[in-house]
């Protein structure tokens, strides 16, 4: 059964300011106040009649939001209309970001990748997400903007639940920040690590999805970790067990093993159509491990 189109209003502020506006104002409408930007994860649900009645609000109007994304002191800060596709083809993040261009290959279809974005991908709080990993992967964080003002968020401490999170009903995203990790003088380079795990590799949702990132002194020892993993826990988990299991170690086979051992302790994955808890666990070692792993001789 679809969605009777009767029950859904839409509204299109053309600035910021009447965005926030009227998103403060949700209260007050039936069904509170949806904002939609790409609609990649709203449109199936909605056709098949599983979203209730709201009023959307496009943010495409928005003046402030048609500029694309941004370098800024060493960050590149998406807005809330950045699509996976701006991330693709820009020729600097391949270099200095390549888990985002990574990622966004692999986020549905070419369609999808034109339209959806990293915002919606983050807001709508799937813990399938497939962007979400590698944003964790570099420590990006968030600006929530409502009325009330603006403030800054670790995405690492954005997620509270399954498909909630620490943004009220009257913040936006508007802007995602992520830095440009470097290595150090005469260090090995940085790892970038992405695997996807799913029925196809395009237009499929994650059995298993992972990004990290791994930083060595000149000795090959790893000074900084991190790992995060979809489609195991109620929310993307940053595997911090994993992070600490070969923090301080050279990369080798022993240090792989550790990683997935380690991995056990970050994970709640459970049965599903898409899946099982058993081969969701095995997977999610089978990542850490080659993670991990050392260097190709």
């Amino acid at each position: 059964m679809r969605a009777h189109l009767a029950d859904f209003d839409v509204a299109c502020p053309a600035t910021l300011d009447e965005a926030l506006t009227f998103l403060a104002a949700g209260a007050t409408r039936p069904g509170g106040v949806t904002p939609l930007a790409g609609a990649t994860d709203v449109y199936v649900p909605f056709a098949a009649g599983f979203v209730a009645p709201t009023t959307f609000m496009s943010l495409h109007a928005v003046a402030e939001f048609r500029a694309p994304a941004r370098w800024e002191g060493g960050a590149y800060v998406m807005g809330p209309l950045t699509t996976y596709t701006d991330c693709r083809r820009d020729p600097r993040v391949a270099r200095e970001l390549p888990l985002l261009v990574a990622a966004a290959r692999e986020l549905g279809a070419l369609q999808i990748q034109n339209r959806g974005t990293w915002a919606g991908n983050v807001a709508n709080a799937s813990p399938a997400a497939d962007g979400v990993p590698v944003l964790l992967a570099y420590d990006a964080t968030l600006e929530l903007t409502s009325v009330r003002g603006r403030r800054t968020v670790a995405l690492a401490e954005y997620f509270t639940g399954y498909k909630t999170s620490v943004r009220a009903a009257d913040e936006l995203i508007t802007a995602i920040i992520v830095p440009v990790p470097r290595a150090a003088s005469g260090a090995p380079p940085l790892r970038h690590f992405f695997r996807k795990v799913g029925t196809r590799r395009l237009q499929a949702i994650s059995k298993v999805v992972a990004a990290g990132l791994i930083e060595r002194d000149a000795a090959g020892v790893v000074k900084r970790a991190r790992l995060a993993l979809g489609s195991v826990a109620p929310t993307t988990v940053r595997a911090r067990a994993v992070e600490a299991a070969i923090t301080g170690r050279v990369l080798d086979v022993a240090a792989a093993e550790a990683a997935a051992a380690a991995v056990a302790k970050d994970i709640a994955p459970i049965d599903d159509v898409r899946s099982t808890r058993a081969y969701r666990a095995r997977i999610a070692a089978g990542l850490a491990r080659a993670f991990a792993a050392p260097d190709p001789a």
